[in-house]
């Protein structure tokens, strides 16, 4: 009767297959974890997009006033560009 073979001092030298070891190193990630973070970044990105447009309306007369190289549209567009990457994120986080 054999028992489990012992492997020799050769074999336990090698380095493990890259692939193998990704294989086996698969992070653990469950569906409300997911879900949660998900929900976390596209409110986030809402919540950016809301409160920063209602504030540059707010300050509108002043960012006018200032002549600064950055106007409005500048400004709505850097807002809305903050606000796509958070709700992207969330989306990427809920697939991935």
């Amino acid at each position: 009767m054999a028992g489990p073979k012992t492997p020799t001092v050769y074999e336990l030298d090698q380095p493990e297959k890259l692939q193998e070891v990704l294989k086996h190193d698969k992070p653990e990630d469950c569906t409300p974890c997911r879900v949660i973070g998900a929900t976390a970044f596209m409110g986030l990105g809402a919540y950016t997009y809301y409160s920063g447009h209602s504030q540059l309306k707010s300050q509108h007369a002043k960012i006018l006033a200032s002549k600064s190289i950055f106007g409005i549209k500048s400004r709505q567009a850097g807002i809305t560009t903050i606000a796509l990457s958070l709700a992207g994120l969330g989306f990427y986080r809920l697939v991935n």
